[in-house]
């Protein structure tokens, strides 16, 4: 018996779990494969300030009221999960420099100004900078521009989710890996849910699976769009070469629609990544971009060797905006990140756990509550991402 069951190891259910037991609510996470299995552990590492869209579509998707109390604990966000670092003593490589927005030609800048207009008339802290100057803080002349967000940073994004859970078990949380839940159904007003290792009681459930949703809210992942997302990185850099890209360690990403992100670890990886699933017929198509782009935007790396790969899926509603769900009575969810997963699972974990020990009520979310849906033409939506970032790859080749 416990009052809260968490459902999944990653960024939201181990913030939930971490804040619950801050609050003195015994909790039980239940994580069907391993802490960061998921969407956590396969993230580029960038802790990104607000959503993906603009502050402006923010407000007229969701409206004034809610538009502006996300965009705003949102905005927040970074600074959440830079203190839960420090204060926990967590070692997940973490580097508050910034993130870099990267402008792809003259479109590219148009909508970083745009962003930077918006950003500013909110008082967030971004710069809007030239080609020469993005130039210095990227190391690579080909982007025309770039949107510096100070507020932001980087992590080793399956180390802070581990960070999380050991910081949550010290606390008090008791967190089981290889429990999938199979089933669950109330009983006299509390919650049974039931795994492959047992049956936890509880009075309420948190499902923090989001895109990879299954058994009883496979519907989470059916209401998103999946988008496959990889990353390869190369052995580590030393030298000249090292301090030559990202100099200030700054994370980024760029405007084109099948975008692309890097960031340097500690070690002198570049971690680079773009849209595309690492497998079968993608898996070489990739690899190859990979190579040609990272000499394309940085000349001075000749021939680079990658020291690992990966990929995971990225769950896009269809307006790209988060949603709060309630399931059933005393389920609740946050899901439909869109791409945003470190800084917004935080909060949003911290959120979830405020609201389950009654501390803030429906009006004060930062979401309205909505209903599971459905997009439309969601398996077809699949496949053009997936193979249309095959072909814009290998289309690059032949340019």
């Amino acid at each position: 018996m416990t009052d809260v069951v968490v459902i999944g190891g990653g960024y939201t259910g181990l913030s939930t779990a971490l804040h619950l037991r801050q609050l003195g609510v015994q909790v039980v996470v239940l994580e069907a494969v391993d802490i960061g299995f998921g969407g956590s552990g396969r993230n580029v590492g960038l802790v990104n300030a607000g959503l993906w869209v603009r502050p402006q579509e923010v407000i007229r998707s969701l409206g004034q009221h809610y538009g502006e109390r996300v965009l705003g604990l949102l905005g927040d966000a970074p600074s959440l999960v830079f203190e839960l670092i420090l204060q926990h003593s967590i070692q997940c490589e973490a580097t508050r420099a910034g993130t870099l927005h990267c402008a792809v030609g003259p479109r590219g800048a148009i909508e970083l100004e745009q962003r930077y207009v918006q950003w500013s008339q909110l008082g967030a802290p971004v710069e809007l900078l030239n080609a020469t100057e993005s130039a210095a803080k990227i190391g690579s002349t080909a982007f025309a521009g770039a949107l510096l967000d100070r507020r932001a940073g980087t992590v080793q994004p399956l180390a802070y989710a581990r960070g999380l859970a050991k910081a949550a078990t010290t606390l008090g949380a008791q967190i089981f890996s290889g429990r999938a839940v199979e089933s669950v159904k109330r009983v006299n007003g509390a919650w049974q849910v039931a795994t492959s290792g047992g049956v936890v009681t509880s009075s309420w459930i948190v499902v923090a699976t989001d895109v990879y949703s299954a058994g009883p809210w496979s519907a989470l992942r059916e209401e998103q769009v999946r988008l496959p997302y990889f990353n390869v990185a190369t052995k580590p850099l030393g030298g000249r070469l090292l301090a030559s890209i990202l100099p200030e360690r700054q994370g980024a990403w760029s405007t084109q629609c099948v975008l692309t992100s890097f960031r340097v670890d500690q070690a002198g990886r570049l971690v680079f990544g773009s849209v595309g699933a690492l497998k079968e017929t993608g898996l070489n198509i990739h690899r190859a971009w990979a190579k040609r782009a990272i000499r394309s935007t940085f000349p001075q790396l000749d021939d680079v060797e990658f020291e690992a790969e990966w990929f995971g899926t990225i769950g896009m509603t269809s307006d790209n905006m988060p949603r709060f769900h309630k399931l059933a009575p005393n389920v609740v969810t946050f899901s439909g990140y869109n791409g945003r997963g470190i800084a917004p699972g935080t909060a949003f974990g911290r959120v979830l756990a405020h609201y389950v020990n009654g501390l803030i009520t429906d009006a004060d979310m930062p979401l309205p509550t909505a209903l599971v849906g459905q997009p439309a033409l969601r398996r077809c939506k699949e496949v053009i991402y997936e193979f249309g970032s095959m072909l814009v790859h290998w289309l690059s080749a032949r340019r």
